[in-house]
């Protein structure tokens, strides 16, 4: 049985909820299915020390909601929790494939844009990109610095030194939270609907799909991405995760990004309480 919650603190105290997720642990306890616990937040991400709201009196199975922690921190927090006498549902080793997008780029082939790996905090060759990209954007191996001044993708007319220091620009933006290694990936031309994109998260678990919902602030009488294509990837190896889907400016779909259902935001306008309802009998199906 999964009826345990895991959320992350207020940074002021263990017993309350972060103040960011308060509609989140407000859905959860409406529906009356879960029981909750918090983890202590500036304990843990700023020094490494687990602190709990409470232990459980036995082992108890454990959904984690809350925010992106790299493998290596996951795999810790993940083991500490169980000399607690919790057991988080994903797995370090599913954690890792599913929110390092190389990972799971493998699974899907032509249905995503390409893409191409470079080490961290090394040149890359500018001309070596072209060989492969008329346009292409930039992130590591989890996030890019969307929202900020770097540019949203480059050309065939950047220059070797633009391309330098916009790259000294994004690790200025990624700091302690840059993970893996720098992706380049093809830069697709998206579907308008007036000024905003058409895309969608659709949450997966257990192999089933527990809801899809609109991602890019956009109208709801926008198409939702092709049955088959959602139903292609229920089976991926993780038991709970995330794929981003966007239309294309030609009517076709790619897949965006995928992530570890965890630490994968709920939509906007996304109905919490409708969507915890759906988790809780997916995974307990």
């Amino acid at each position: 049985m999964v009826d345990l919650i895991l959320f992350p603190s207020s940074f002021f105290s263990v017993k309350k909820i972060d103040e960011d997720l308060q509609s989140e642990y407000d859905a959860v306890r409406s529906t009356g299915l879960y029981d909750t616990i918090f983890f202590g937040y500036d304990k843990w991400f700023n020094e490494d020390k687990l602190v709990l709201s409470e232990t459980p009196a036995a082992m108890r199975k454990a959904i984690m909601r809350g925010w992106m922690m790299k493998p290596s921190q996951y795999n810790q927090f993940y083991h500490k929790l169980l000399a607690n006498k919790i057991e988080l549902i994903v797995a370090p080793s599913e954690y890792e494939q599913m929110h390092i997008f190389p990972n799971a780029y493998k699974f899907f082939g032509d249905d995503t844009a390409f893409m191409k790996i470079y080490p961290l905090h090394e040149q890359i060759e500018i001309s070596d990109v072209k060989k492969y990209f008329n346009r292409f954007l930039v992130k590591d191996f989890v996030k890019s610095v969307k929202g900020t001044e770097f540019p949203k993708f480059f050309d065939a007319s950047v220059t070797q030194e633009e391309f330098d220091n916009w790259m000294e620009v994004f690790y200025k933006y990624r700091g302690n939270l840059l993970t893996g290694g720098i992706c380049m990936k093809e830069f697709l031309s998206l579907k308008f609907y007036g000024e905003r994109t058409n895309e969608y998260r659709v949450f997966y678990a257990n192999g089933e799909i527990v809801s899809i919902s609109r991602n890019s602030g956009q109208e709801n009488f926008t198409p939702e991405p092709p049955k088959e294509l959602v139903e292609k990837y229920r089976n991926l190896p993780s038991i709970y995760y995330t794929i981003d889907f966007a239309e294309l400016a030609d009517g076709t779909w790619k897949i965006m990004e995928a992530g570890d259902g965890s630490v994968s935001g709920l939509s906007e306008f996304q109905d919490a309480e409708q969507y915890f309802r759906a988790l809780y009998y997916a995974l307990n199906d």
